[in-house]
This record gives C-alpha cells, structure tokens and sequence, in this order.
C-alpha cells in the first residue's frame, strides 16, 4: 500500500512539467522568388540609431528569417548586395500582440503585418503573402521580387 502511495505521488509531481516555448521563435520569413545571383546583407535600425547585423553576407538566398521587433511600430531593414551594389530599405509596419503561455514562462509577442514597402534600387516589387507572425513556420510572410540583371 504504501508503494502504492508514493506511486501515485511521484505521478502527479512528475506530470508536473511546464512547457515553455523554448525552441519556438518568433520571425518573419522572407522568400525571395527569383535567386538573387548575389551577395545580401541585411542591418536595421537601433533605436538608439546605431544599426546591427540580422543577416551578413549570405549567398544566393533563397529565404531567410529575420526577427521582429516588439517596441516599434514598423522595422527598417537596410539591404545590401555586394555586386549589383545597390542599397533597399524596406519597412515593415506592424501590430504587436503580447502571448501568454503560462506564469512560468515569459511572454512572447505575436505580430499582424499592416503594410510592407520599400525602395526600389535593386528591389522590383515586394509583398505580403503571410500576415500573421506566430511560432508556425510553415509559409513565407514577405515575397521580395528583385530586378532582372545580368
């Protein structure tokens, strides 16, 4: 019996588990529909005005994921490409929404994109294929179309 007991303790304080979004991110991801035959970096803007590297020197990207801001309303992005040597910035307008998963766990932000635009140097066209920004992964939020270039 008392086996029984300590059986059934051990159960319950076992199933006791909190299940934190650890591995879960939140970011947007970015497709680009025809390969960019180049070299991309992207930066942003610091609030501060200093700018940070999200993505340096990738080659032929195809999609990428690039976190999202939750103090700001819109996220500037710089983009850099190496041999066309152009520069597009791309601003991204959006919704935050706090996500509360448990007291234990912190609290993580969902985004609705309102708008996306950008300059047009190097970039033809760009648009929103996704607008809800979640821990799902499953399809591309932003389509950036490059100019055609030999």
């Amino acid at each position: 019996m008392r086996y029984l007991l300590f059986a059934c303790l051990f159960v319950v304080l076992g199933c006791s588990s909190i299940e934190c979004p650890v591995q879960n991110t939140v970011a947007c991801i970015y497709h680009l529909k025809d390969t960019l035959k180049d070299t991309l970096t992207i930066k942003t803007v610091r609030q501060n005005g200093t700018d940070t590297i999200l993505l340096n020197k990738a080659q032929k990207p195809v999609s990428f994921k690039l976190p999202v801001s939750y103090q700001r309303a819109a996220d500037t992005l710089i983009f850099q490409t190496f041999r066309l040597a152009v520069v597009d910035t791309v601003w991204l307008s959006k919704t935050d929404f706090p996500h509360f998963e448990s007291v234990d766990c912190g609290v993580s932000y969902f985004h609705q994109i309102n708008d996306v635009r950008c300059t047009h140097n190097g970039i033809d066209s760009i648009k929103i294929s996704k607008s809800f920004i979640d821990y799902v992964p499953d399809n591309p939020h932003i389509l950036i179309y490059f100019k055609a270039r030999n």
